[in-house]
């Protein structure tokens, strides 16, 4: 029996991005053709020009914000998918609203991968404890056990009684859902008395897995590893064995760009997660997450070979009010870029004598050229219609944490 899930997860570094770069022209003309949303936006795109990640890096961004006005302006999936029955098979709604479509397509999500690295195999039971309600977690995981030949109990969320009984009488090998209620669903067994010790491996997702927590369920012979995904784009990032960093899917591309724009960081550096799919019936591309993480070097001890990130790591999201008016990661981005392509910084916002206050911080060498201060405050007022100070800070000094502005502002 393999450790691997498939030959995929072996390819050479070079292999995988010869081929997912062969795939994404072809992903994108699809796109193209069947999406009414992207035949708009990337009208002007020659899908053949696509094969690497520079060119990749030229297309624009696809948020969530304009996924929700575009699904309000042409329900259902504002025609970012041609999808349709029979091969849609559900509709789910998640907080948004936002509406993600289901397919026939066998582990239409993914998430077989992932269960494969946790260690669940074909023949074995999961209890699977994601909510099958409007949102698609369940059937995510669901599907993936299908695909790698599991049964599953579709027991969603609360009821801890209930799970506790159906955990003590099916005897699954396993379970899938948030850490937390894990937890919660021993603590009950303990208090009814009930044997849990069928339970030796579980995949959790959905919020941050503290090693203390981790600790403890291994204490209890479980064996806990965490995947990164979301309804949009399916599964993105898996922990193996080895729990050093997560390893990316192999059907999708991943970049990490800076906050507010959707240029590539340097290899390490914490930015947004960006993330093409290459999935034909949900081609979301350069959908950008929300999410902050970096790239970590080398390939992981258990043999995978893809790249793999650090995991979640924060919301890229800093938009803040200051005197009234919205300060955007994007414009502090287009005040440096207009100083110099490879200025570094970050907007500093503090309250002092009853009044907000803001202060760009910009890594320079040596002595700034005469009148570099007074040029960068013009832009900040041009760009923000603010007042704003600028302090000259050594390079490499600011904290490698994808933050473009800080609030540091006291929480009243």
């Amino acid at each position: 029996m393999s450790d691997y899930y498939d030959n995929l997860e072996t390819r050479s570094p070079e292999q995988r991005e010869k081929e997912l770069f062969t795939q994404l022209p072809e992903q994108v003309a699809h796109a193209k053709q069947s999406a009414p949303a992207f035949a708009e936006t990337l009208a002007a795109v020659d899908a053949s020009s696509l094969t690497d990640r520079t060119a990749l890096a030229q297309l624009p961004l696809l948020r969530k914000t304009e996924l929700i006005e575009r699904q309000q302006g042409q329900p259902v999936f504002g025609g970012l998918t041609g999808i349709s029955a029979p091969q849609l098979s559900h509709i789910f709604a998640s907080p948004g609203p936002i509406f993600e479509p289901g397919s026939i397509r066998p582990d239409f999500w993914r998430f077989a991968r992932a269960l494969h690295a946790a260690g669940f195999r074909r023949g074995e039971i999961i209890h699977n404890c994601f909510s099958y309600h409007f949102t698609p977690a369940g059937m995510m995981f669901e599907a993936g056990a299908q695909a790698l030949g599991c049964a599953t109990v579709p027991a969603g969320t609360g009821q801890t009684e209930l799970q506790v009984q159906v955990l003590s009488h099916v005897s699954p090998q396993g379970y899938v859902g948030t850490p937390s209620f894990l937890k919660l669903i021993l603590d009950k067994a303990d208090e009814l008395g009930s044997d849990l010790t069928c339970l030796r491996k579980a995949l959790v997702s959905g919020e941050y897995l503290p090693p203390t927590l981790r600790a403890t369920f291994a204490e209890r012979g479980i064996a806990v590893l965490q995947c990164y995904a979301t309804a949009d784009l399916g599964l993105i990032a898996y922990e193996s064995e080895a729990q050093e960093g997560m390893i990316i899917d192999e059907g999708i591309i991943l970049e990490i760009v800076r906050p507010g724009t959707g240029e590539p960081v340097a290899a390490g550096e914490v930015g947004e997660v960006v993330v093409t799919s290459l999935n034909p019936d949900y081609p979301l591309i350069r959908f950008a997450t929300g999410d902050l993480s970096a790239l970590l070097p080398g390939i992981s001890p258990c043999g995978r070979t893809n790249q793999r990130i650090k995991g979640w790591m924060g919301r890229a999201d800093q938009t803040t009010k200051v005197r009234g008016l919205f300060v955007h990661p994007g414009q502090i981005n287009s005040i440096l870029k207009r100083h110099g392509d490879q200025l570094r910084g970050r907007l500093l916002v503090t309250r002092e004598d009853e009044q907000d206050c803001m202060r760009l911080q910009v890594e320079f060498s040596g002595p700034p050229p005469a009148d570099f201060k007074a040029a960068l405050i013009e832009s900040i007022r041009e760009l923000t219609k603010l007042r704003g100070d600028v302090e000259f800070v050594t390079p490499d000094s600011l904290p490698n944490d994808g933050k473009v502005i800080d609030d540091q502002r006291p929480i009243e």
